[in-house]
């Protein structure tokens, strides 16, 4: 609380050490005169003691102006009476002290070595001392206290400032951390609720179109389109379930998606061909287990392609999966419809993109009307060596 307040206020506690430093001399000065009757007050003892006030209370907006002008009042003061006024040697340590916090080491210890060169100089030529003299040690020693006591409040104030500093940057490190954190998980958990959504409803978007143009013709056949209607439905809000499910999982936070990989591959082929997709499915390579996050991105990306060519093609894709020593490679070509537009949200681009980099592969996208639209991803998959 107190160093709150001299925080604060500098100047009004300069002010208040001044009064303390000079009024409780006086004080005891005149209490002593009550009981006995002690020396009589000189002047040159009252300039000094009227000039420690002002050198103190100052002593924080000019404190080499102060400790210089009471050295000088000192070497004046010791010239006319042969001794030291006490207040003023007091003064000049404070002064002192405060150089020493408020400037580096070097030019500290040069000013105080110079005020000390001084009064040593000005003891060796008055005429009260002899040329090579002792009398100046003792406030030498006491200068010197003050100013290694200064240099050490400095020290510790700097490397105070410099922990509470680390503290600032680990913490606004760890907020940011956090954000961070916070919006990956965000985009993850968009780009496999789009991935999952965005297939199925478009299933159920493309059967529920043909049953309600079968329902008046061919009333027979809306049966099967409906069947698939629910089916992609059940699978949809299954998907959903199991991401919920993943999602309140506290102890694997890292695991925010079911896995689903390349072995589902045979399925979503059917379910888009009940869509009415005819994808030609080529496969080169033997056939092995992939890492997961390979295997997951692999997935997403030949859903999400077909998902776009049934959208946005002709009814038509060929479909090829690359299985080589280092890598799985993706591959969705399609002819892109003539007027019935490929714009749409781009999500689904942007989460193939970036579940691409995030297997650390690579990922392009290029084509459209007139000529066919192709997908290609290259994941890095190398075969493990056996040990």
């Amino acid at each position: 609380m107190i160093r709150q307040v001299v925080a604060r206020h500098p100047l009004a506690a300069d002010l208040a050490h001044a009064s303390a430093l000079v009024g409780i001399p006086v004080l005891l000065y005149f209490a002593g005169r009550m009981k006995n009757a002690p020396d009589p007050i000189t002047v040159p003892a009252v300039v000094g003691l009227v000039l420690a006030f002002p050198a103190v209370a100052v002593r924080s907006l000019w404190p080499k102006t102060v400790l210089v002008s009471v050295t000088a009042v000192m070497i004046w003061y010791s010239w006319l009476t042969g001794d030291r006024h006490p207040l003023l040697i007091l003064a000049a340590g404070v002064a002192a002290y405060t150089v020493a916090v408020r400037n580096p080491r070097r030019p500290t210890v040069q000013l105080v070595a110079g005020c000390g060169a001084a009064l040593y100089l000005g003891d060796a030529f008055s005429p009260h001392f002899s040329l090579v003299t002792a009398a100046t040690i003792p406030v030498l020693t006491f200068l010197a206290m003050a100013t290694a006591f200064g240099d050490a409040t400095r020290n510790r104030r700097a490397y105070l400032a410099e922990v509470e500093e680390r503290a600032r940057r680990a913490e606004q490190t760890r907020e940011e951390e956090a954000r961070r954190r916070v919006v990956e998980e965000r985009v993850r958990i968009a780009r496999e609720l789009h991935d999952v959504v965005a297939h199925h409803i478009a299933v159920i978007n493309v059967q529920a179109a043909a049953a309600s143009h079968l329902v008046d013709r061919r009333p027979d056949q809306v049966r099967p389109a409906l069947d698939h209607i629910r089916l992609a439905g059940d699978t949809v809000l299954k998907e959903l379930g199991s991401i919920v499910g993943v999602l309140r999982q506290s102890d694997d936070p890292d695991q925010i998606e079911p896995t689903r990989g390349l072995v589902r591959l045979p399925e979503l082929l059917e379910t888009m061909a009940a869509a009415g997709l005819r994808v030609t499915f080529h496969q080169a390579g033997v056939v092995r287990e992939l890492p997961v996050v390979v295997d997951l991105a692999a997935y997403r990306i030949v859903q999400e392609s077909l998902t776009n060519a049934q959208k946005h093609g002709t009814g038509t894709a060929a479909l090829t999966v690359t299985y080589t020593a280092d890598a799985v490679t993706i591959e969705v070509v399609n002819a892109a419809a003539a007027g019935r537009g490929t714009a749409g949200s781009g999500y689904g681009l942007v989460g193939m993109r970036e579940r691409a980099a995030a297997a650390d592969g690579t990922f392009s996208a290029y084509g459209g009307p007139p000529g066919p639209f192709t997908v290609t991803a290259q994941l890095p998959a190398p075969i493990e060596e056996p040990k």
